[in-house]
Parts: structure tokens; sequence; C-alpha cells
């Protein structure tokens, strides 16, 4: 795998890690963002378990599995496609950048690991 592939993967992690810390700790920006696109609060955790899952499965694909860690971002591709689906649907083009930069990094570990 190549140094790009690792570092574009490594960087999908941490920024997936990041946002279920937001999550779990309920982040004031967080809840505000999820409420400004309709998501109930009451799916915050599940949708954290969901970006968790990915993340830890991108990781187990680098260290060997490449299988899981295709659907892994897979998912996460997937997930952001959606959550960019819902800021369009609620007209909330202020933070779409967002889940614009989480669903470039997990289609871009999609591509990296595909290509392996």
């Amino acid at each position: 795998m190549s140094a790009a592939a690792i570092v574009v993967i490594g960087i999908t992690v941490v920024m997936n890690t990041a946002v279920v810390i937001g999550d779990i700790i309920r982040a004031e920006f967080v809840i505000a963002n999820s409420r400004e696109v309709g998501v109930p609060d009451g799916w915050l955790p599940v949708l954290a378990v969901l970006k968790g899952a990915g993340a830890a499965g991108l990781v187990v694909g680098v260290a060997g599995l490449p299988l899981i860690g295709i659907l892994a971002a897979s998912g996460l591709t997937l997930f952001y496609l959606s959550a960019l689906i819902a800021h369009v649907r609620a007209r909330v083009f202020r933070s779409i950048a967002f889940p614009a930069l989480f669903f470039a990094f997990a289609l871009g570990s999609l591509a990296f690991l595909l290509a392996a």
C-alpha cells in the first residue's frame, strides 16, 4: 500500500474518531447541526457506533484484512453521502463542507483500498 493511501486512510480514521467523540460527549456543535438537518437526538449514539465501526474497520483493513477495510470505507462513503443529502434536503448549506470533506476522505480511502 502506498504512502498516500496510508495518509488518506489515516486521516479518515482520525477524523471519524474525533467526530465519534463529539457524538458521545454530545458536543454542542454536533447537537445543533444534527437538529438543523432534522436528525433526532436519539440517533446520535447509533450514528456514533456506525462511524466508529467504519474507523475501526479501516484500521483492520490496513492491518491485513483488506475486505473489512473495503466494507468499512464503503459504509463511511454511503454514510457521508446520506449526510450530504440530508444537508441539501434541509437546505443547510453553511455547514455542508464538513460532510463533504468526510465524504471525500471516505471515498478516497475506498479508492485506495480497492486499488491495493
